[in-house]
């Protein structure tokens, strides 16, 4: 979907309300090449009229040599001939003037026409991303947080996400949204040659217009029939059906879990500030990397995050050596909210746990993958870190 490029918040909303749902915005070009390095399929940038022409010709300068097939459309204030002029000398598609949207949607449609035509038929393809949500220990908030974050993600309906549980034995997110699924992955079970978007969208559970469920079996004994293959296969067929694709995953390392992780674009990792959770995730990383899934696409997420617990997030670093993305803080609201059947993010729009999980949102959506840094060594000076080091073994 199309992106734009302007730091003045109310032009960003004025130009996305002329445009497709689901178009993104950011507000410098500084942070555009990274968004674009996380969305190959994008094929037009609009460069909003806050913007400095300068600084727009270099972005049409650059995309015109390094991503022919995206297309620039320049939004100004004002047009006059000499502008228009060095604006396609540049690389700019079309040059509009901001007091005209639908000038500025014509310009956006044209752009995925073009794109379509130099791509091929390959370009009409939708192509989702998909989002894990992962622990390797049961208990730490796994599925609340997928299911705010898929709320989080449809961004008040922007956007259409689907919400996947694959934890095929004990998968939750059901009865966390109070849904009663009439249809499960179950039901695509032998059909891993023949799954399309039609029949798989006949196993999916409405939970709004924007947000869809494909819910794990009802029975444990189901899940050793569920092969990778159509864990694989379901997960390609939602990319072209979905922006957003996000899977609950198993606590643990089966076959199904993994090819479900070697599917996916992101992947958060979830741990609580204990040390048996740690050394878990600890020991999950290591295997991870060792199996190249996920490297450079992780990021990590600390649940029920108190520092009163005596592990603080500089600790989890140094224990880890990755970054903290996003920390969500106990809450008995949270509890709440999930026990009447309206996610936190759903129930209190504004409580800081639903900002967390906007922000992990936006993270996701409009930043540069590789936030978990793991390849940094990690600073510990003082003497709890040292301690913490020598219990997770971690070399220096």
């Amino acid at each position: 979907m199309p992106v734009i490029v302007d730091p003045d918040s109310t032009t960003a909303r004025r130009l996305l309300g002329a445009l497709p749902p689901g178009c993104q915005s950011v507000d410098t070009t500084e942070r555009l090449l990274p968004w674009l390095a996380q969305h190959p399929e994008e094929y037009v940038v609009v460069l909003g009229p806050n913007i400095s022409f300068g600084d727009g010709v270099t972005v049409c300068e650059s995309l015109r040599v390094s991503r022919p097939a995206t297309s620039v459309v320049f939004v100004r204030p004002a047009l006059d001939t000499a502008l228009l002029a060095r604006a396609m000398q540049a690389g700019a598609r079309e040059v509009v003037a901001m007091d005209d949207l639908h000038l500025v949607a014509g310009a956006v449609s044209r752009a995925h026409t073009f794109s379509q035509a130099l791509r091929g038929p390959e370009a009409s393809k939708h192509n989702g991303h998909v989002i894990s949500v992962f622990s390797p220990k049961g208990g730490v908030g796994k599925t609340t947080v997928a299911v705010n974050l898929a709320l989080a993600l449809t961004d008040n309906g922007s956007r259409q996400v689907c919400l996947v549980d694959f934890d095929l034995a004990f998968g939750d997110v059901a009865i966390t949204l109070q849904l009663f699924p009439s249809h499960t992955i179950e039901h695509a079970i032998g059909s891993e040659e023949d799954l399309d978007p039609p029949m798989l969208n006949s196993l999916l559970t409405r939970y709004q217009d924007a947000l869809k469920v494909l819910a794990a079996p009802s029975h444990p004994d189901v899940r050793e029939r569920i092969t990778p293959l159509l864990i694989s296969k379901v997960l390609r067929t939602l990319r072209t059906m979905y922006d957003y694709v996000v899977v609950d995953t198993a606590p643990a390392f089966d076959e199904q879990t993994l090819t479900a992780l070697d599917e996916t674009d992101e992947c958060i990792i979830v741990a609580t500030l204990d040390v048996p959770t740690l050394k878990n995730v600890k020991v999950a990383l290591d295997t991870l990397e060792m199996l190249n899934i996920g490297h450079g696409h992780r990021y990590l997420l600390l649940n029920r995050a108190d520092d009163a617990v005596g592990i603080g997030a500089d600790k989890v670093e140094a224990i880890l050596g990755m970054s903290v993305a996003s920390q969500i803080s106990t809450s008995i609201d949270i509890a709440a909210a999930t026990n009447a059947g309206t996610p936190i993010i759903a129930a209190s729009p504004h409580h800081p746990s639903s900002s967390a999980f906007r922000n992990l949102s936006t993270l996701l959506v409009g930043e540069p993958a590789g936030v978990a840094d793991l390849g940094r060594t990690p600073s510990a000076d003082s003497s709890d870190n040292d301690r913490f080091a020598k219990l997770f073994r971690i070399k220096r």
